[in-house]
């Protein structure tokens, strides 16, 4: 990114946290206990970049996905949208920014309405935000938008239990680009499809984002997903960032031991490299994020971890111009 260039999207310092019932006690008067679903994240999103974010499920994914839209509140921290701090704004303005913010889920049939055409559904979002065009209008737009995600006019009348699970992501797909925003959050959007199904959306999503001058933010498991479709990765672990790094300085040269783990079980599409190579195993379970472990919640796990590393809070810090690590040992 130029250093000239303003971000789209800045996020600091976030945090969502839930009050839980500790123990199996489900009286309204038990004790309740603080569970960090997502504790202090922040990163810059800039025009026409996509950002991978990575991670073990229960990391706070979804949940910082969800809170930069406001699905889920935010318990603390900046959401900073074009200049402007979105949690200090109205319903009103979070109503103008989902204009240029959508969302495509990880579940592509789940997430559309069971009981609303393929033309229906992909209207929704103008009939909500674009109340002033009228039908010709709208239908002259959902079947543009079809035929860019690779639909038929034939299918404009169909039901989403008709389609296929890669169709029924084109058609959420459709239902996000429908109003030309600027950014799309991808949720996992393609990790209950087939492996020759996801390379197919994952090229569309890219070949649409050099056409409209999108900015992603996809989340996924996949590590060789995320690297062929993002110009940036954030790991995180526990609710936390681990690392942030351009693709190729993460994959290349991996400076945090979270990180190392994940890479090493990506598998070689070469049977003699992956015959000889060395997986990091990870000792122990992922902690409960009601009791994280003290200062650095990777601690318990890290084949590299020193009695500092109980004692001292981490927090991403500059490893060189392309690299941010969490790592008090980097």
């Amino acid at each position: 990114m130029s250093e000239a260039q303003q971000p789209i999207l800045s996020v600091r310092n976030v945090k969502v946290h839930f009050q839980v019932a500790h123990g199996d006690s489900a009286w309204p008067w038990a004790a309740k206990k603080t569970l960090k679903a997502v504790d202090g994240v922040s990163f810059d999103l800039y025009p026409g970049e996509t950002l991978g974010v990575v991670g073990e499920s229960g990391c706070g994914k979804s949940t910082l996905s969800r809170a930069i839209l406001n699905l889920i509140p935010a318990t603390d921290g900046e959401i900073v949208w074009m200049g402007k701090d979105l949690r200090k704004g109205d319903a009103r303005d979070w109503h103008r920014v989902r204009r240029d913010i959508q969302m495509i889920f990880q579940d592509p049939l789940a997430s559309l309405n069971p009981r609303m055409t393929v033309a229906q559904i992909i209207a929704e979002p103008l009939r909500t935000h674009r109340p002033e065009l009228g039908d010709t209008e709208v239908m002259a737009r959902v079947r543009k938008m079809m035929k860019r995600v690779g639909l038929t006019e034939q299918q404009i009348n169909r039901y989403p239990h008709e389609f296929s699970g890669g169709q029924c992501q084109r058609i959420g797909i459709a239902r996000a680009l429908i109003l030309e925003p600027k950014l799309i959050i991808c949720d996992e959007p393609v990790s209950a499809l087939d492996v020759s199904i996801q390379a197919q959306i994952i090229n569309l999503l890219k070949e649409l984002q050099r056409e409209m001058g999108l900015s992603l933010i996809f989340i996924a498991h996949d590590l060789a997903v995320v690297k062929h479709i993002s110009d940036r990765i954030l790991v995180m672990y526990l609710g936390r960032e681990m690392e942030l790094a351009g693709k190729h300085a993460l994959y290349d040269n991996p400076t945090h031991p979270y990180t190392q783990a994940l890479l090493s079980a990506i598998p070689f599409p070469d049977p003699e490299r992956e015959r000889h190579k060395t997986i990091q195993l990870l000792a122990g379970d992922l902690p409960s994020p009601i009791n994280p472990p003290s200062g650095c919640v990777f601690r318990t796990r890290c084949p590299q971890a020193q009695e500092r590393c109980a004692k001292e809070p981490t927090k991403l810090h500059r490893v060189d111009d392309k690299t941010q690590c969490s790592c008090l040992l980097v």
